[in-house]
């Protein structure tokens, strides 16, 4: 029995380090299937989510799935050292190398040692009597130190990561609109200039999409972390981006085609990288984003702030080949998150976040009722 709890602990041991170097150290992919980490977020989302959806009013559900994102974190690195103090005090049991005041050998004062030794407590009223015993305690010891340090650098880490996500789509609110739309974004780049002011956003989403893609690869969490507003995403933000290189690259003519292209490709080659970190398989949304009576709406707006489009039937063909190549894997995340999909067309008489105010009325053109604090965030 005290040889099996040995190796029983040795291998928690060894597993918490080896998930602790792979989450936090490895800046890459994990392909292994199975992952102590990936079976934590996919046993706890769901029913974090079943629970909101069944008893959170509608209006408040946006607010308590992101506090999903940082508890659960907080949740992860405090399991890690459960495990960790666990596993040790299996050892110490297993190996009987610790005095005990009162001359027992129960399984909780070794774990009163390891718990107090893995956060350098230091107390000393349970102490180690063999050179091993004493081994295991300075190992501990330093094990628990180098995991705070890890804790203390991983999390502004990404904190920042989070925030340098977060720039870009709050910049879109006055490119493209609450939520962002491809119909707007290429209205209010209509104006003299507006095609190279197009091209440089796009250009800045290209980049923006490759550093999505690499800080989320290497930190899965940042997907549950939530904008500050409850008309944004990342995944939201994403999908218009595809949306309007996909609108682009079908029949706008005379715009930046080329970049459309460029950004297309990495914001598809993102999406398509995360569903498959989060193991959410290409789904068919059960009803079109852009029936025709929406694509007639968006070539009227187009051509009436002055776009050139292809002919009708090609326009529509080339932009629904286009949408396969990702709305399959968009619907899928946004199922998985509980995040909703960007239409195409914006709302009528819709406002945009910087327009709304908690003290002030909206513009009188918006005829909206008075903004609040809870509609703004």
């Amino acid at each position: 029995m005290a040889i099996v709890a040995m190796i029983v602990g040795a291998v928690l041991v060894l597993l918490v380090l080896w998930e602790g170097f792979e989450t936090i150290i490895l800046p890459r992919r994990v392909t292994r299937r199975f992952r102590f980490t990936r079976v934590f977020y996919r046993s706890s989302w769901r029913p974090w989510t079943w629970l909101i959806h069944n008893f959170v009013p509608p209006k408040r559900r946006e607010t308590w799935l992101s506090y999903f994102g940082p508890l659960s974190l907080l949740l992860l690195l405090s399991l890690w050292a459960a495990v960790l103090i666990t596993g040790f005090a299996l050892i110490h049991w297993g190996g009987s190398w610790c005095f005990y005041p009162d001359g027992g050998t129960l399984f909780l004062s070794d774990l009163y040692l390891s718990g107090t030794t893995f956060f350098t407590l230091g107390i000393g009223d349970v102490v180690p009597k063999t050179s091993l015993g004493r081994l295991l305690v300075v190992i501990e010891s330093g094990m628990g130190f180098a995991f705070l340090a890890l804790i203390i650098s991983y999390l502004p880490a990404l904190n920042q990561s989070f925030a340098r996500r977060e720039v870009s789509i709050s910049l879109l609110d006055a490119r493209a609109g609450s939520p962002p739309t491809a119909s707007e974004m290429l209205r209010r780049h209509s104006h003299q200039g507006g095609s190279e002011s197009l091209r440089e956003l796009l250009h800045e989403w290209e980049r923006w999409s490759a550093e999505f893609l690499e800080g989320h690869l290497s930190y899965p969490v940042l997907a549950y972390f939530r904008s500050q507003h409850d008309n944004q995403s990342w995944l939201t933000a994403l999908t218009a981006i595809l949306d309007t290189c996909a609108l682009i690259m079908a029949g706008v003519e005379g715009t930046c085609k080329r970049q459309a292209e460029l950004t297309f490709a990495m914001s598809r080659h993102a999406v398509v990288d995360l569903a498959l970190v989060f193991r959410t398989q290409p789904r068919q949304l059960t009803t079109d984003r852009l029936p025709p009576a929406k694509l007639d709406e968006i070539c009227d707006i187009l051509r009436h702030n002055g776009h050139d489009l292809k002919e009708r039937g090609v326009l529509e063909q080339d932009l629904a080949e286009l949408r396969l190549m990702y709305e399959p894997y968009v619907n899928a995340l946004s199922r998985h998150f509980k995040v909703g999909l960007p239409p195409w067309v914006a709302r009528e008489n819709g406002m945009d976040n910087w327009q709304a105010s908690f003290w002030k009325p909206p513009a009188k053109r918006h005829k909206e009722p008075e903004a609040s604090e809870e509609r703004h965030f």
